[in-house]
């Protein structure tokens, strides 16, 4: 892949641009192993590769310039905004959004935020597509005084973006190097996005995680399934940092009692939503993922982990000395991954696999599968 911008020195967050998709994915595949090097019984399967451009499902724009002449893309140096709407790394149904939305910033008159002065209203914009081609777009504004132009000009906008079902207004009054605050005001009938996967649904709230490159995703919880169905007679299933539920509601079947855990409320609220028209023994919580773990009545069989970059601490004593049989470990970090391995000595990995979550960059997912050893 080759980009403009990151020839002309304009955006290099590609690190790994221009170099041969080949290589790059052998290249993480063996850096990971590598770490693994005290395993050496671990089976490796193939890595799951991404396509190598056209695969982000969620843009983080900032907006700059003029309410005339408005540019979408990142910061400069000097705080200015750079225009990137023609960066080749949104999936199609999300790139053709850009224009429109550069429209009805002039026409709803929404100024854009300027770093160095402070002034300006528009902050961000936040767009998210889903496997049916829907949009969620969310307006990041310093303060709520641009809402009713939002709302003057909000038809205009459907009928010109008729795929964005859900519509909101972010706030976000610090001047904080953060993408959004923490009061959304849905401006839509429709309150949540669905993303329709192979074996659940999951409706995403405006500010509800999911990950970046939806056909991984999709790999990740295909994954883990095909390890939980392998393993004999009924299972209690937890899901812990279970975001909006796409492992858990993945994994559930029949024989399976299955309870997901996430600190987040609206990513709670997006996967009971998800789970509320299905038939399957899945029941969610708000909450720590060691709290949770450690005033749950019934044992579980096996455990999901699925963390953030720093991994799971405390909690890796706390699975040492569980009674679970199988952990499987879904890590957007493998540094930390192999930190916690090393906090869970009655645990060995058995499988695992590496999954290119951003192509173009170093990045990269690795999941395995821990069995218990005497």
């Amino acid at each position: 892949m080759r980009c403009s911008y990151f020839d002309a020195g304009v955006c290099l967050s590609c690190t790994l641009m221009g170099s041969d998709y080949s290589v790059q994915l052998a290249q993480k595949n063996a850096r990971v192993a590598k770490l693994f090097s005290d395993f050496p019984t671990l089976s490796w399967l193939p890595p799951m590769a991404s396509a190598e451009s056209h695969f982000r499902n969620k843009a983080k724009l900032v907006v700059g310039g003029t309410v005339s002449a408005p540019t979408l893309g990142i910061l400069g140096p000097s705080g200015r905004g750079v225009d990137l709407q023609e960066c080749g790394l949104y999936e199609p149904a999300l790139a053709v959004s850009f224009e429109p939305l550069v429209r009805f910033i002039t026409l709803a008159t929404l100024p854009p935020f300027d770093v160095a002065t402070g002034r300006g209203e528009l902050k961000n914009i936040i767009v998210t597509v889903s496997p049916a081609g829907e949009l969620m777009v969310r307006f990041v504004l310093r303060s709520s005084e641009s809402i009713v132009r939002i709302r003057k000009h909000l038809t205009w906008l459907l009928d010109a973006l008729p795929q964005a079902v859900v519509v909101t207004a972010n706030l976000l009054p610090e001047r904080k190097a953060v993408p959004e605050g923490a009061t959304e005001i849905v401006l839509t009938e429709a309150q949540h996005l669905p993303m329709r996967l192979t074996k659940a649904t999951l409706n995403l709230r405006p500010q509800s995680f999911f990950q970046t490159n939806t056909a991984i995703a999709q790999g990740l919880y295909d994954q883990a399934a095909a390890w939980v169905a392998s393993m004999e007679g009924p299972l209690h299933l937890w899901d812990l940092y279970c975001g909006v539920g796409g492992f858990a509601l993945s994994c559930a079947g029949p024989d399976r009692s299955v309870l997901g855990v996430e600190i987040s409320e609206q990513a709670i609220a997006s996967a009971q939503t998800s789970v509320a028209d299905s038939n399957l023994d899945v029941r969610f919580l708000v909450g720590d993922a060691l709290t949770a773990a450690s005033h749950e009545e019934a044992d579980p069989d096996l455990v999901i982990v699925n963390p953030p970059r720093r991994g799971i601490g405390d909690l890796a004593d706390w699975l040492d000395r569980s009674p679970a049989r199988n952990v499987i470990y879904s890590s957007c970090n493998a540094d930390s991954l192999i930190r916690d391995l090393a906090q869970m000595p009655h645990f060995t990995p058995v499988e695992a696999r590496v999954f290119d979550m951003f192509p173009q960059t170093n990045h990269a997912e690795t999941m395995v599968l821990l069995e218990r050893v005497a």
